[in-house]
């Protein structure tokens, strides 16, 4: 693992602490929401499965994506950038693009578009894109200037138009596909946050995970520091808060939005997933299911498909980013969580 500069050691070291404060308790449902809460006294660990292993000691890893055309799955690793391929039906996965490709030594956000690339985001710098039949890297993007940044999670549109979190920013970039087609350039901001995000303490982390709606209406993003989930409007730019019933979404990491208005959410520090049920315009969200066990050890993200959800395990804790000193982590896997 590539070590960061002081400034971004002090500043992932207090947004860690800020996550495991906030981690302290699963979200706690207000009454009578109608939902299925499963704690880890309750038989959770029956619906969590191992869906495939993860090559390598200190892997930790953080974002996955499915090629919906493939069902392949795609890891990237935050300790060094390694992007790992499972093939369909593989108990364990592969290396795709070795760590150090392109110079990448963090791999944070992945998806897959419709038309079979990989984006893969470098918190330190932007993002790239690859050719996922040949590895090949088809452009790359990356945020101008040396003011601190973490470029975090990302969402693709409808129309080819991916939007990517910066978590110390509070903005939104934009790649379109013209600037796509042209391979590289820097990052744009499309959308600042930070004048309606809720102050957090200095160094602490906000934005985070990131998805969009299937017919290209809004993004949702959440801030992981106030539990809150933010609607961007695509057509007027209008930012607001969506109403949450039943619960908040502190130590939120990773977002999938189903196209019925399912939402699934994975909670780093608290081993926690939920499942949520939008309204049709997007303004509001209702709790319908949480779980919560300590084999999800520490989940950062998921992406649901074939009516299974695909779950990271980063072990963030054992040795990585949240604990250097955190203990040994066991061989790093993928979950296959039932009934989210």
């Amino acid at each position: 693992m590539r070590l960061l500069p002081p400034a971004w050691t002090t500043a992932l070291t207090t947004a860690a602490a800020a996550a495991l404060t906030l981690g302290a308790a699963p979200p706690a449902p207000t009454a009578n929401t109608h939902t299925s809460q499963i704690s880890q006294t309750s038989p959770v660990s029956s619906l969590i499965s191992t869906a495939f292993s993860i090559p390598g000691a200190r892997v930790y890893p953080e974002g996955i994506a499915s090629d919906a055309r493939t069902h392949t799955v795609y890891v990237g690793s935050y300790a060094d950038g390694t992007v790992y391929r499972a093939r369909p039906g593989r108990s364990e996965a592969e290396v795709f693009l070795p760590s150090g490709t392109d110079g990448r030594r963090t791999a944070n956000g992945l998806r897959v578009d419709a038309r079979g690339r990989l984006w893969v985001t470098d918190s330190t710098t932007g993002v790239a894109v690859y050719d996922t039949a040949t590895g090949a890297r088809l452009a790359h993007f990356e945020v101008a200037g040396d003011a601190p940044r973490f470029v975090n999670d990302l969402t693709i549109t409808p129309d080819g138009t991916a939007y990517l979190t910066d978590s110390v920013r509070g903005v939104l970039y934009r790649v379109t596909p013209a600037q796509l087609a042209a391979g590289s350039g820097p990052l744009t901001e499309a959308h600042d946050l930070s004048p309606a995000l809720r102050p957090r303490p200095a160094g602490a982390y906000g934005l985070n995970g990131i998805t969009s709606d299937r017919t290209g209406r809004y993004l949702l993003t959440v801030d992981m520091a106030a539990g809150d989930l933010y609607r961007v409007d695509l057509r007027s730019g209008a930012i607001r808060r969506v109403t949450l019933t039943g619960a908040d979404l502190k130590a939120a990491d990773g977002l999938d939005l189903s196209p019925g208005g399912t939402l699934r959410v994975a909670h780093n520090t608290t081993n926690t997933l939920t499942r949520w049920q939008l309204t049709h315009d997007g303004t509001r969200a209702r709790l319908l299911r949480t779980l919560t066990d300590p084999s999800l050890q520490i989940p950062t993200t998921l992406t649901h498909s074939g009516g299974r959800t695909l779950v990271v395990r980063s072990q963030f804790d054992k040795g990585g980013p949240l604990a250097p000193h955190g203990g040994t982590p066991t061989p790093f896997t993928i979950a296959s969580v039932h009934g989210l």
